[in-house]
């Protein structure tokens, strides 16, 4: 317990003199996480004006708010969370938990048969702090959000995801490589250097290209 309570005080003091948790509040963005998005984004061009983006894990709705600012009024983003998040022009929101057949059934049905330009995902469990807990749990999202980007991207859509470098993290790579014709792996800047967080940026479907 008290290594737990070391911890979240560790976090606290890093937190708040963490210079793009200022620059959000600055900006009026609801997380210091857009800026990762954002400079994925620089580089990979993941967000285009009028594209169809999905939102896994999207509370409080940081990555949501860029990516709507970058679709317009042209595009859609839905965003996806257990957790609440309060409303955002252009963002259609539904809660739940992405792991329950019916709240997937609902995100579904709201694509109305669409295809996706980008899924992208931040989800990642509420962390234990136990390495043999946590990892499991954290490819196991990984892998649903996989399943999901699969079925629902459109020929040329991208997929982002969020996941944590340990055990299961090759496994799940290879099979996204095998997925995908172009696979990178990003640790943007507003990423902490400690974390053992990685993003990974999948291009063109396989399974839409002939399976070449």
């Amino acid at each position: 317990m008290a290594k737990r309570k070391s911890h979240s005080a560790r976090w606290l003091r890093e937190h708040f003199r963490d210079s793009y948790v200022t620059q959000a509040k600055a900006q009026g963005y609801r997380s210091r996480a857009v800026f990762k998005l954002q400079q994925i984004d620089a580089r990979e061009r993941l967000l285009c004006p009028g594209s169809v983006i999905v939102d896994l894990g999207a509370a409080p709705g940081g990555w949501s708010q860029w990516a709507a600012d970058r679709v317009g009024e042209r595009g859609q983003v839905i965003a996806l969370d257990i957790l609440p998040m309060l409303p955002y022009p252009g963002v259609r929101f539904i809660q739940g938990d992405f792991r329950e057949d019916n709240i997937l059934v609902e995100l579904q049905n709201t694509l109305t048969d669409c295809a996706v330009d980008l899924v992208m995902s931040d989800m990642a469990p509420n962390m234990s702090g136990m390495a043999a807990v946590d990892q499991p749990r954290v490819i196991y999202l990984g892998e649903l959000a996989l399943a999901f980007a699969q079925e629902s991207l459109g020929p040329e859509g991208s997929f982002l995801l969020k996941t944590f470098q340990g055990e299961g993290f090759d496994t799940l790579y290879e099979v996204i490589r095998q997925d995908f014709s172009q696979v990178r792996i990003h640790k943007p800047p507003a990423s902490r250097g400690r974390s053992r967080e990685v993003y990974i940026v999948a291009r063109r479907s396989r399974k839409d290209n002939g399976g070449e």
